[in-house]
């Protein structure tokens, strides 16, 4: 049997795929995963019992990755699982930059209701009037799920597409439509899009990616769209460039004080995977996730431990290890192994960073004093019999 609790209300969709050999415990008790939501676990001590844990979102940065790491505990993410319900409000935030429907429902709501409100409000509605964004140019910065929805949608409502993404993926790349221009160099998002919206991860490359510099190559009149991470634009930056009209409008879904004073901007309070298909989405992911990871050892979607699959074991034993990334590592697992005269069926190894993830099949059973002996070697953080 194994346990799991949530930190935050997890969608039910999801949790029922947990099926009959989980059980859920509550939040202070020990449990082989964690699933979450928003809940900040910087300061949260782990019990050693704790084997994953799996964010229902794509964010982790209220998640302590590198201590995780440390601890030998895998945390997952779910990439794609709310890619819908954010490109649809990225869609939207650019409707309404373009179209003043915001400020033309404010001036309703503020008329008097007399027989003549149709009349007034057809001599007022030019003061509302906007533009299509049908042949504008759009720069996408980012084509991973999220940004790959937004490059098709946008082609499908006539724009001109321009993408930027360094790491872009083979699967990516299959799912673009061939009418999206993809470009080697950011600056020419900069230079020559008329809206630019953002979807790449926060990191030390890319905080205040979209700077002063970088507002300077602007064409005035341009719209930034930031539905990622509010720090990937920097704030003194921004304003100026909203005071002086370099920007149009900037559309976020993250507000902070200082954004919510200036002057142009269109913000929402992170509504972006606020969708029921997006909480049922991600909740289903996270399950598999974590319930892979506890019956079989395989790894998917971690953001802290390698990729892994070894499938379902079919020998008699299987054993996993989570370490650091040092050399003669697995030189010193099957050395354990064998002196304790068990034959290695399979293996796998793979590393990411500073850390590894080892699983072994072997053909007989393993014992705890075996995995206690792989336990001593060095740089050695979790080890599990799976079978």
């Amino acid at each position: 049997m194994y346990t799991y609790c949530c930190l935050n209300n997890i969608s039910q969709i999801g949790l029922k795929h947990f099926h009959e050999n989980f059980e859920e415990v509550h939040e202070t008790e020990p449990s082989d995963a964690i699933l979450v939501r928003s809940a900040n676990m910087k300061e949260m001590e782990f019990d050693p019992m704790l084997k994953c844990i799996a964010r229902a979102g794509a964010g982790v940065n209220n998640i302590p990755l590198e201590r995780c790491a440390d601890q030998g505990i895998v945390v997952f993410n779910t990439p794609g699982a709310n890619a819908n319900g954010v490109k649809e409000l990225v869609v939207a935030g650019m409707l309404l930059a373009s179209r003043d429907i915001v400020g033309g429902i404010e001036w309703l709501e503020q008329q008097e209701i007399t027989d003549d409100l149709q009349k007034r409000a057809e001599k007022q509605k030019k003061q509302f009037a906007g533009s299509e964004i049908a042949g504008k140019k759009l720069g996408i910065i980012g084509l991973g799920a999220i940004g790959v929805m937004v490059a098709n949608t946008a082609v499908a409502l006539g724009m001109e597409v321009h993408g930027y993404d360094p790491y872009l993926s083979l699967k990516a790349a299959w799912n673009l439509s061939s009418n999206i221009k993809y470009v080697q160099d950011v600056t020419d998002i900069y230079r020559e899009c008329d809206f630019i919206t953002l979807h790449v991860p926060l990191n030390d490359g890319t905080k205040e990616m979209v700077n002063a510099e970088a507002f300077s190559m602007m064409k005035d009149g341009t719209v930034l769209l930031n539905f990622a991470r509010d720090l990937l634009v920097s704030e003194s930056a921004l304003i100026n460039a909203l005071e002086s009209g370099k920007l149009r409008k900037y559309v976020t879904d993250f507000v902070t004080p200082n954004i919510a004073k200036a002057p142009n901007t269109i913000i929402t309070p992170h509504l972006g995977a606020s969708t029921k298909e997006s909480e049922d989405n991600c909740a289903v992911m996270a399950v598999r996730e974590v319930r892979e990871y506890l019956k079989n050892g395989n790894i998917t979607n971690s953001v802290n431990y390698p990729s892994c699959d070894m499938g379902v074991c079919k020998t008699a034993g299987r054993i996993s290890v989570n370490h650091k990334n040092e050399p003669n590592m697995l030189a010193q697992l099957t050395g354990v192994l064998g002196e304790e005269g068990v034959n290695v069926a399979n293996v796998t190894n793979a590393s990411r960073g500073n850390w590894a993830y080892t699983m072994l099949d072997t053909d007989s059973p393993l014992t705890e004093e075996i995995a206690d002996r792989i336990a001593g070697i060095g740089g050695v953080r979790k080890v599990r019999i799976i079978k």
